[in-house]
């Protein structure tokens, strides 16, 4: 019997972020805040969409070129 994978997720939870771009609670609202890095609510729950992640990243790569 195999077990499959569980599905990558669409979208992370604020401590999902400060762990995969390795910032603190306030900077990760602070970019939420500034719209550098799109979220959205569910109603009490902040998501941050990984491709938001993704292009945060890409963004501040082009930018130190």
């Amino acid at each position: 019997m195999t077990t499959a994978m569980p599905p990558s997720p669409e979208a992370f939870k604020v401590p999902e972020v400060m762990s995969a771009l390795r910032l603190s609670r306030s900077k990760v609202y602070d970019l939420i805040r500034s719209r550098e890095l799109e979220s959205f609510t569910s109603g009490r729950a902040r998501r941050v969409p990984v491709d938001a992640v993704r292009r945060y990243m890409q963004t501040r790569i082009e930018e130190t070129d």
